[in-house]
């Protein structure tokens, strides 16, 4: 296999020159890459899990910095963490476990109080993994184990239970990795299927004679309308142009292509139509830890509209977009400043452009965003490839999903 750095500088050289775009190319390739990590990294017999952590803490840091606008990157990241924490634990638990049963086989009499110690410290694990990987709840409160029952009743089984532990390290080395690897595979394969998975909602939420508003292009919402036209729905869907890349024109086509009867209005004409529209539909570029979304940029005058005139604002997203940052945590750069030439021609302005001789500065000034912020309390639904979500329960899910451990990165 290739060496693991030349692999990650490749990466980042991609990401630094926006060769790679989009959440869900960006987050694909990054787990792709942490996959390579983990199965050429040299775990010790000692701390497997540590080292693990470490290694995609490393590369995962480099990541980001590469390019911290794709915040799908921090989200795989963060993930792999995540699962990394959950195997190793999995692995205790299940270790315990093997030894309860072991002893268990024994004479009852002598053992059955440390079985019983043994099984309630199998108990504190199981607790002590919902604490750690879980944000701090009443319900993991009330859950918590006392720390007498948590240490339990100590025995020792003699050489025999020393020379195990010994002659298991490498296997159990292997085997975390290997449950690791396994596990990204299937997040790998969620990445790749979440806009079918998604699409296999709309039948649910589009129903006949309806009119849909949606703006720019989004991979995701159109799969979810094409989806809702194969199972015989009749719609008509209102695409604004998304100024100034005009990303609407390229969604118009593709579903005029696919047959559904399909209207390019102007960004400026969303207020006027909205009135005629009974849903909105929109792709996100992350989904924020309260629930609010960062979007392309005319996405909030949109969701103001909607409000407005009372009509749903729905944001189809895959999981990979559920971000466990906050708006307003340093680590999120909610815009990124595209070039001033998709808005007018360097040579019409060029004299415009000029430093003013003695002002020192210039008298025309382009700024290009590439996101808006849409807060939570303006969408109505997020629909997901796990369902669909109030957005007051996004928490619940992202707490799901990352490690309270692993929301900063900061080794």
């Amino acid at each position: 296999m290739p060496d693991t750095q030349a692999l990650v500088n490749e990466f980042i050289a991609k990401l630094k020159k926006r060769k790679i775009e989009g959440s869900h190319a960006t987050a694909k390739c990054t787990a792709d890459l942490l996959r390579s990590v983990i199965s050429q990294h040299r775990v010790p017999h000692t701390n497997q899990a540590a080292s693990l952590i470490e290694a995609v803490k490393v590369v995962g840091e480099q990541l980001i910095a590469a390019n911290p606008v794709e915040l799908a990157v921090g989200n795989i990241v963060r993930r792999v963490l995540h699962i990394i924490r959950e195997e190793d634990l999995s692995l205790a638990t299940t270790g315990i476990a093997d030894l309860t049963v072991s002893i268990g086989s024994d004479d009852e009499d002598d053992v059955g109080g440390c079985r019983q110690g043994l099984v309630l410290s199998a108990a504190a694990v199981a607790a002590a993994s919902r604490s750690t990987l879980r944000a701090p709840s009443l319900q993991t409160l009330l859950e918590d184990i006392p720390d007498s029952a948590a240490r339990g009743n100590t025995c020792s089984s003699g050489g025999e239970s020393e020379g195990k532990s010994k002659s298991d390290k490498n296997s159990k080395s292997r085997k975390l990795k290997h449950d690791v690897i396994e596990a990204i595979n299937e997040l790998i394969l969620d990445i790749n299927t979440c806009h079918e998975q998604i699409a296999d909602q709309a039948v649910e939420h589009i129903h006949q004679n309806e009119v849909i508003l949606t703006l720019g292009r989004s991979r995701t919402v159109m799969e979810f309308l094409c989806a809702a036209k194969e199972k015989k729905r009749s719609f008509r869907v209102f695409v604004a142009e998304g100024a100034p890349r005009y990303q609407g024109h390229v969604l118009a086509k593709e579903l005029a292509a696919k047959g559904l009867q399909t209207t390019v209005i102007t960004d400026s004409a969303v207020f006027a139509m909205i009135s005629r529209v009974n849903m909105v539909i929109v792709g996100a570029h992350a989904i924020m830890a309260n629930g609010g979304v960062i979007a392309p940029v005319g996405l909030n005058m949109v969701a103001l509209a909607a409000q407005r005139h009372a009509v749903p604002f729905v944001v189809v997203a895959g999981s990979h977009k559920l971000c466990p940052l906050y708006p307003h945590n340093p680590e999120v750069l909610l815009n990124d400043m595209k070039s001033p030439s998709d808005l007018i021609d360097f040579g019409e302005f060029s004299d415009c452009l000029d430093y003013q001789v003695g002002s020192g500065h210039t008298s025309l000034h382009v700024v290009n965003p590439a996101f808006d912020y849409v807060p939570p309390k303006l969408v109505s639904l997020f629909i997901t490839d796990t369902g669909g979500h109030n957005p007051s329960y996004m928490y619940r899910l992202i707490a799901d999903y990352y490690s309270a451990d692993d929301l900063v990165l900061q080794r």
